[in-house]
């Protein structure tokens, strides 16, 4: 076997390895949504809501309790992944890689902005007005930001094939969010905050692929993603939430009663399933580029609204299963692209 068909087969076999990465985070993703939405019935979150409701409106206890929920889901991920590397015993690595800030780390804090605070906190939004199901659904189009940022930033090869998967999944996103829309305002209930939340998602996933793409270039991903949380961490604990409590929210008081058996068996479920999600998700980006890795992620559409129907039997509406539906065939047009193909970073 000659060179070239050496180079052609490992390449297959990294391509492969990287679609299977994606696929479990896909799976583990959509599992998220399951403790997503059980969180917001669990004490001290539904009278959180209600205490706020009473004195502000029910739109800004959605917000003020969605930050909440956000800010714990950082923390519970970020406790996985330290356990995950202790066990990997990668904690040198990390001293090493937090130390390199100007070429490395800086680029996982930044991803930690658009993750967190914009799609994380965006996603749960979505949950508070409109459900699981739309949230799940609404940030589909991810892959689009994250592959267009990729190949202007750092020249991400993106073939015909994927562009075509890119035009089906902003048609479905168009189904999502203006389908959605006139449908709720035929039926005099239009939740804008809810559609903004879903925009949040998309927006911020998209951008955090693209950005942590790049740090991944250096960086090992177990190591680059606990770096990535832990400045989520920092944006939650130590900026968003003492400002929330200085404009007079009780965020602390429900911060500490939120420290019950029942509600941290729950936000442990959330916190395993999301941060191993991100750890298959950052894992697939130096295998098969941040175009695939993010639309081969993209099924999590599908598994989201499958467990969901299984665990708390709700079914989205017809706009989310059709606008789903296109997002996830753009993303299998995406996936079936040659695995022989030219190598996803330029030169």
């Amino acid at each position: 076997m000659d060179i070239i068909a050496l180079k052609k087969l490992e390449n297959k076999r990294k391509m492969n390895k990287g679609y299977l990465w994606a696929l479990f985070c896909a799976i583990l993703w959509g599992m998220w949504y399951i403790p997503g939405t059980i969180i917001w019935a669990v004490p001290p979150f539904d009278s959180m809501w209600v205490a706020i409701e009473a004195t502000n409106g029910a739109s800004m206890a959605t917000v003020i309790v969605a930050i909440l929920i956000s800010a714990f889901n950082a923390a519970t991920v970020l406790l996985a992944l330290f356990v995950w590397n202790a066990v990997l015993g990668k904690f040198g690595e990390m001293k090493r890689t937090l130390r390199e800030f100007r070429p490395c780390s800086k680029w996982f804090f930044m991803a930690s902005i658009f993750g967190g605070p914009v799609a994380i906190l965006g996603s749960f939004i979505a949950m508070g007005f409109i459900g699981a199901g739309f949230a799940a659904v609404a940030a589909l189009g991810y892959p689009v930001v994250g592959s267009i940022l990729a190949r202007q930033w750092y020249g991400e090869q993106i073939s015909k094939r994927t562009w075509l998967g890119i035009l089906v999944i902003i048609g479905g996103g168009f189904v999502i969010f203006v389908g959605g829309a006139i449908a709720e305002l035929q039926a005099g209930d239009a939740r804008y905050l809810g559609y903004i939340g879903g925009l949040m998602a998309a927006l911020g996933w998209g951008i955090e692929g693209a950005i942590a793409g790049k740090g991944l270039d250096i960086a090992e991903p177990d190591v680059g993603l606990t770096l990535r949380f832990l400045g989520e961490n920092i944006i939650w604990w130590i900026i968003i939430v003492p400002v929330v409590a200085l404009a007079g929210y009780p965020i602390f008081e429900y911060a500490i009663a939120a420290l019950n058996p029942l509600s941290i068996l729950v936000l442990s479920f959330a916190g395993i399933a999301f941060g191993f999600c991100y750890v298959a998700w950052y894992k697939s980006f130096p295998l098969v580029g941040v175009a695939r890795g993010q639309g081969i992620g993209n099924l999590y559409g599908l598994c989201s609204v499958i467990f969901l129907y299984l665990f708390v039997a709700q079914v989205p509406s017809w706009t989310v299963i059709v606008g789903g539906a296109l997002c996830i065939l753009g993303s299998f047009v995406m996936m079936f692209e040659e695995t022989e193909s030219e190598s996803v970073r330029g030169d």
